[in-house]
């Protein structure tokens, strides 16, 4: 599934491909209302995700900050300024966890790089395409063309949308986003050929 999102195929999920976020929400979920809480997750959850496992290339570490964005966005719904712009407070919340989770894991450890083909860790990605493409995302692809492919092509956002949830220019994304795809598809005929 993910090959065929990757390479322009449409997704047959029904999932929205433009994520749209009524601000209102952040002020209910100051205020202690769970169902704009539940609402707000269930628009940005997979979105949420994406970014953040292009950013730390570990499932289950990706699973803890996303835990952990949702309660500091909890704590700190009250806080939020509307300025049009709610993915990139989400956006910026769950980056700086990232980071100081990071900071933590290189006082502790060096991070390894991942052998997806034997780690248990990707055991749910049970297509074989699916995971050589996951392989060479988060192995060939550097951080900020990852994430702008993996909020593309797996949160299906568009284009425009993460120019301005990351704060970058819409031809930055375009070509991060098009240069990801030729290294994918240059690494995939590298595999096509191995094998």
């Amino acid at each position: 599934m993910l090959f065929f999102m990757m390479m322009g195929g449409e997704e047959t999920s029904g999932y929205k491909s433009h994520v749209k976020i009524d601000e209102n929400l952040f002020q209910k979920i100051g205020e202690g209302d769970w169902c704009a809480f539940e609402e707000l997750y269930c628009i940005t959850e997979r979105s949420i995700y994406a970014y953040v496992l292009s950013l730390l290339k570990n499932p289950y570490d990706a699973q803890d900050i996303v835990q952990e964005t949702y309660l500091k966005i909890r704590m700190s719904a009250h806080l939020y300024q509307p300025q049009g712009k709610p993915m990139a407070w989400i956006f910026t919340i769950s980056r700086n966890l990232v980071h100081n989770f990071q900071r933590k894991q290189s006082q502790n450890t060096d991070i390894e790089s991942y052998d997806i083909e034997n780690n248990s860790q990707f055991a749910y990605v049970t297509d074989p395409t699916d995971r050589l493409i996951l392989e060479g995302a988060l192995t060939v692809l550097a951080e900020d063309e990852r994430q702008i492919l993996f909020l593309h092509a797996v949160s299906g956002i568009c284009h425009r949308e993460i120019a301005s949830d990351l704060g970058l220019p819409l031809s930055t994304v375009l070509s991060r986003y098009y240069r990801s795809l030729k290294k994918m598809k240059k690494y995939l005929q590298i595999k096509e050929g191995d094998q």
